[in-house]
């Protein structure tokens, strides 16, 4: 896991000598409530008297303001979360006797739903919390003893799933007891008892990467421990029950301020604490070795805008992993199957040995292991001595390379027809281009930004081709697609933009920007893929910074028509996709819900379970339906 950089250390410290305001009055409210754990609840529709969860003796607890049990289920339970919406109450906590993580739901006819267990972990979990995303998946944190956490799916929409399912494991500081997910952020905040407190993306295809929220002195304002939690709109509380005080955090525009230290000295080391807005600031419960307190604070952070969640598709199959372990996965091709489009053909890289081929529902049909295979292409037609088949083309990294497959136009089966050398000295993208007169060109780019064009010949029964055209970008590029309509080519300078040029050999190699780096799309550029629909044709971007994936009209002026996410579906127990290096998309009817055509996107970060990198097939009838389209 990624350690904070120095910036990030600067700004430790930064709010640690940083002059705080007044501390805002706290005033306690009545006497402790005997209670192990427990949270305010917001107003529930079915239960309008239920003010507070909590963890009693022998139950978990629903109670209204004078403390009357309106609901009750039976156990011995330790540390909860929840979420509620207008149909019912979801309800993490742990099974003290089982030492298993449950999920049970209050309907709204009053009654408790049967536990949903998940199974036992060989850490002993020391705390909990819930977290929902955008597309109103549930998912549970564990935390667990020695920096041992895990990310579940448990349910969507407050329903739990008839079986959970994990999504990752986490690598947590040691000495972590207790985390707060914020649903509007998209933050898990993480404590280190002896070291401070910690964000974490919390959404299921982040990378696991941390920052500092505030660290114990010298380093941050923490004068002994970080404890329990409590996120409200634009703003954290955290407890250092050692010191007997109250941080205060305001969210600032990527960073938090410290607002204020409220001393709590009547208090015996509180750990936990939960906190609702009220109409002279924030109500809080505290708990500690005497139970629960509840108190008015007269303080209100300001709620900054947060960005809209972005359109979102899902997944209908997925590929099985590629052989090899890590960042291996590059880039996909599709090869339509004229007579039989039910049996067409994903084709994928493993960069770091071969290639692969997919039928429609992801199970692996061929592995060629013929060397590092960056990217591929496909393209009808190829005249191979006197027969005609279709051509795959790679870019082979092993030997600076195009690397030739023959496809059997009746069975889509690969064989490895050869080799043609470039003057490139570390091969990187590729793409094909079929030029007018049924000629197939291969562009093919280096690292450096330097691009050759190569007619590909196979009169010879072998494979060959000779070199036709030269250009470069000034920074690296990579991902390219090449219009043969139109005889346009759109190549990806990664850091900067996406360009169009003309794709003939004999044409000037002159750049026209089609979109840049900022906005909807992020550096790196990634792949590029082309749609040719029946009114209109569409460029589709990897934009990798951001894990989105952009729309622009493939015909000047490049109209941007949107981006989307390809998020987790939890009924087909599919994850999403992120982290995407190359793409592909065919408007051919392939049947049934890729009637209007099929994108396959690279998955950098496979989860659910965690595995070898694969490919997603996303039905482009989706994406035509959440952009909006023709």
């Amino acid at each position: 896991m990624r350690m904070f950089n120095l910036s990030m250390l600067g700004l430790c410290i930064a709010l640690a000598q940083g002059a705080a305001v007044a501390a805002p009055s706290l005033a306690f409210k009545g006497q402790a409530v005997a209670s192990e754990y427990s949270q305010w609840l917001a107003p529930l529709p079915f239960m309008h008297q239920a003010e507070r969860l909590q963890v009693a003796a022998k139950a978990l607890q629903v109670v209204d303001a004078q403390g009357r049990v309106l609901g009750e289920l039976a156990g011995r339970f330790e540390t909860l979360d929840h979420r509620a919406d207008a149909n019912g109450l979801l309800v993490a906590t742990l099974d003290k006797k089982r030492q298993q993580a449950l999920l049970t739901r209050l309907g709204s006819d009053g009654q408790w739903a049967a536990p949903l267990y998940l199974p036992k972990t060989r850490y002993a979990i020391e705390g909990l919390c819930l977290y929902r995303d955008s597309a109103r998946n549930d998912f549970l944190f564990l935390v667990g003893e020695e920096g041992i956490g895990e990310q579940w799916l448990v349910g969507h929409a407050g329903v739990p799933l008839a079986e959970a399912r994990q999504v990752r494991a986490l690598s947590l500081p040691p000495q972590s007891s207790f985390c707060q997910a914020d649903d509007a952020s998209h933050s898990l905040y993480v404590n280190e008892e002896s070291v401070g407190l910690w964000r974490y993306e919390a959404a299921a295809e982040a990378p696991l990467l941390r920052e500092p929220v505030d660290l114990r002195a010298p380093f941050g304002g923490l004068a002994k421990a970080a404890a329990g939690m409590a996120v409200v709109p634009g703003g954290l509380l955290a407890l250092d029950p050692a010191a007997g005080a109250l941080h205060l955090y305001q969210q600032a525009a990527g960073h938090w301020t410290r607002a204020a230290v409220v001393p709590l000295a009547t208090l015996k080391e509180p750990e936990q604490v939960s906190a609702r807005a009220a109409d002279q600031g924030l109500e809080l419960l505290l708990l500690d070795d005497k139970g629960t307190h509840r108190a008015q604070l007269a303080w209100a952070p300001k709620a900054l805008p947060l960005p809209g969640a972005p359109a979102q598709v899902t997944a209908l199959a997925q590929t099985d992993g590629v052989p090899s372990l890590g960042d291996a996965a590059d880039d996909p091709a599709i090869w339509v199957n004229p007579q039989n489009p039910a049996q067409s053909r994903v084709l994928g890289t493993d960069k770091k040995g071969g290639l692969l081929a997919y039928d429609l529902a992801g199970k692996q049909l061929q592995d060629l292991r013929v060397g590092r295979l960056n990217n591929v292409d496909v393209r009808s037609g190829f005249r191979l001595g006197g027969r005609e088949v279709d051509l795959a083309v790679a870019s082979n990294r092993d030997t600076n390379g195009l690397h030739l497959f023959a496809i059997d136009p009746r069975s889509g089966q690969l064989s490895d027809i050869g080799q043609v050398p470039t003057g490139l000295t570390e091969v990187y993208g590729l793409c094909l281009f079929k030029g007018a007169d049924g000629a197939i060109d291969a562009i093919v780019n280096d690292k450096d930004g330097r691009f050759e064009q190569y007619r590909l010949d196979g009169s010879s029964g072998k494979a060959g081709g000779q070199r036709v055209r030269s250009f470069s970008t000034p920074t690296q590029s990579e991902g390219c697609v090449a219009d043969d309509r139109r005889q346009r080519l759109f190549i990806g300078e990664e850091d900067v933009a996406v360009w169009a040029l003309d794709a003939r050999s004999n044409a000037p190699a002159t750049l026209h920007k089609v979109i840049g780096v900022g906005g909807p799309v992020q550096d790196d550029i990634e792949g590029l893929a082309l749609y040719h629909g029946a009114q209109r044709d569409y460029l589709v971007i990897s934009s990798q910074g951001n894990d989105r994936y952009v729309v622009v009209e493939a015909e000047s002026p490049y109209r941007l028509r949107g981006s989307f996410q390809v998020g987790l579906d939890a009924e087909r127990g599919i994850d999403g996709a992120s982290e995407t290096d190359g793409l592909e998309v065919t408007s051919a009817n392939l049947g049934g819900p890729l009637g209007q055509g099929l994108l396959v996107v690279q998955d950098g970060r496979k989860r659910m379970p965690e595995g070898n990198q694969n490919y997603k097939y996303v039905a482009w009838a989706e994406v035509a339906r959440v952009l909006g389209l023709e």
